[in-house]
């Protein structure tokens, strides 16, 4: 059964999923769909076309679906997709995508403290960690397990890889390669994300393999077309490191150095 306050207002389009539980003045817009055993406590809303999955929570003051920053929208039907059992705190916010060709997507088991941000068209994976005001610009991909430390800013189109940790009040203006540590203003790669590597089961021998992928991207004199192909010829072996490499060789904007 669903538990809705008398004082929360939602569009007859909406569709509540059962076992959602739905507190004051929440306001819940068209073409919104929500799915089983969602919390949404006080003043939450959640605007369409939105389609969130089952086992979220909303903490107060939470606004999600909105429209786009981006200047250049002009009311076309945009949408957001929201996966399951992540946790949204207090004053978060995640806008729609700017044109109905693309979408912003959150996959599962996030947790976004206060204030987090993400802005129209980014795409974050599962098992992410933002600290509060986290943030990102549009058209932002966050892979899966990376965690952004608190005040920390993230440039349109950059691209954060598996496995990677962002420190805080950092400025990110260029892709972070998957397992590794950025942190400061401007932003570097300080080593590779050990103790998180390490809470997540990787084996000894692949550790030693990305602290050496570490070094010749990072410490050697090579530039980075010339230390991938080390990589390639001499890591063959390694799924992890050719992660790594395939993540580099597709960026766009350049990696942190």
């Amino acid at each position: 059964m669903k538990q809705i306050h008398p004082t929360a207002v939602i569009d007859p389009s909406a569709e509540i999923g059962s076992g959602t539980s739905i507190g004051a003045y929440c306001v819940i817009g068209a073409g919104v769909t929500l799915g089983e055993n969602c919390i949404l406590h006080n003043h939450v809303t959640i605007a369409g076309p939105t389609k969130i999955g089952a086992h979220n929570e909303f903490y107060p003051y939470a606004c999600i679906g909105e429209r786009t920053q981006d200047l250049k929208y002009i009311e076309e039907p945009t949408f957001l997709e929201i996966g399951k059992h992540n946790c949204f705190r207090e004053f978060v916010t995640v806008n729609r995508a700017t044109t109905p060709h693309g979408k912003t997507h959150i996959g599962n088991h996030g947790n976004f403290l206060a204030y987090t941000h993400i802005a129209h068209d980014c795409s974050v994976g599962n098992h992410v960690i933002f600290s509060n005001n986290g943030t990102l610009a549009g058209h932002v991909s966050v892979e899966d397990h990376v965690v952004i430390g608190g005040l920390s800013a993230i440039h349109q189109f950059c691209r954060i890889g598996e496995h990677a940790i962002i420190g805080g009040c950092t400025k990110i203006v260029q892709d972070v390669p998957s397992f590794m540590i950025a942190d400061g203003n401007p932003a570097q790669v300080r080593g590779i994300n050990q103790i998180g590597l390490e809470r997540r089961g990787m084996s000894a021998i692949d550790m030693k393999d990305l602290r050496d992928a570490y070094k010749i991207i990072y410490r050697g004199s090579l530039n980075t077309t010339q230390a991938l192909e080390i990589l390639e010829k001499r890591y063959e072996h390694s799924l992890l490191v050719g992660a790594l490499r395939e993540f580099i060789s597709k960026s766009k904007r350049g990696i942190v150095r």
